[in-house]
């Protein structure tokens, strides 16, 4: 794994010690993974130097190696998308069909997994803490079940792990908050990830 093992030091190659999932949490074998803005700014920060050792990076696309107790939804085999906003099927928002922000497997920002809020990963016997409760800057990964998304095994891993954040932001800001509707002007400031993801819902005039 690429780990940060301070705020702003470059990332050293580490063999890092995975743990088995646990109960319904998978373990993905990482084949493709993008940087994301957030991943450079958190690790520039100096807001929370107690959270490293820590291995960045949020979107994945990779083959699923093991399953723990209780997943239901994934095999081993499987292809997955990573996501870092979960859904439990089971809170207020996740069954309101209006809102992504589960309040069980929501934005995990202190560098634990959701469910027993400890890591998964360690060097020597001492931690090292997650990122977004996804952590892709390495081969192999623990995430909530909830927290990963089936794919066809035809889609092209290399392109998909777009879709784990920037591409979907673009396309969610497009179509659920910003409401572009036919024949809307719009101008989009930026033409990264995000930028390009709106553009290509609405064809629109960029700068």
């Amino acid at each position: 794994a690429a780990v940060a093992w301070g705020p702003g030091q470059a990332l050293v190659m580490e063999d890092v010690e995975v743990a088995p999932p646990g109960p319904l949490e998978i373990r993905v074998k990482v084949v493709s993974t993008s940087i994301c803005r957030s991943d450079v700014t958190q690790w520039q920060s100096t807001a929370q130097p107690d959270l490293f050792p820590r291995i960045f990076g949020h979107e994945a696309s990779g083959v699923v190696e093991s399953v723990g107790e209780g997943v239901t939804e994934f095999q081993v085999g499987d292809h997955a998308l990573t996501v870092f906003i979960g859904e439990c099927m089971s809170c207020k928002h996740c069954v309101s069909g209006k809102s992504n922000m589960c309040q069980t497997l929501g934005l995990e920002r202190k560098g634990v997994m959701h469910s027993d809020q400890t890591t998964r990963f360690s060097i020597g016997g001492k931690p090292v803490y997650h990122y977004c409760a996804v952590s892709s800057f390495s081969e192999y990964a623990v995430v909530h079940s909830g927290c990963a998304v089936k794919v066809s095994p035809t889609m092209p891993m290399d392109r998909i792990c777009l879709l784990s954040c920037g591409a979907s932001a673009g396309l969610g800001a497009a179509w659920n908050v910003a409401d572009v509707s036919k024949g809307s002007s719009v101008v989009i400031f930026g033409l990264g990830t995000v930028g390009l993801s709106v553009s290509i819902y609405g064809g629109c005039y960029c700068m």
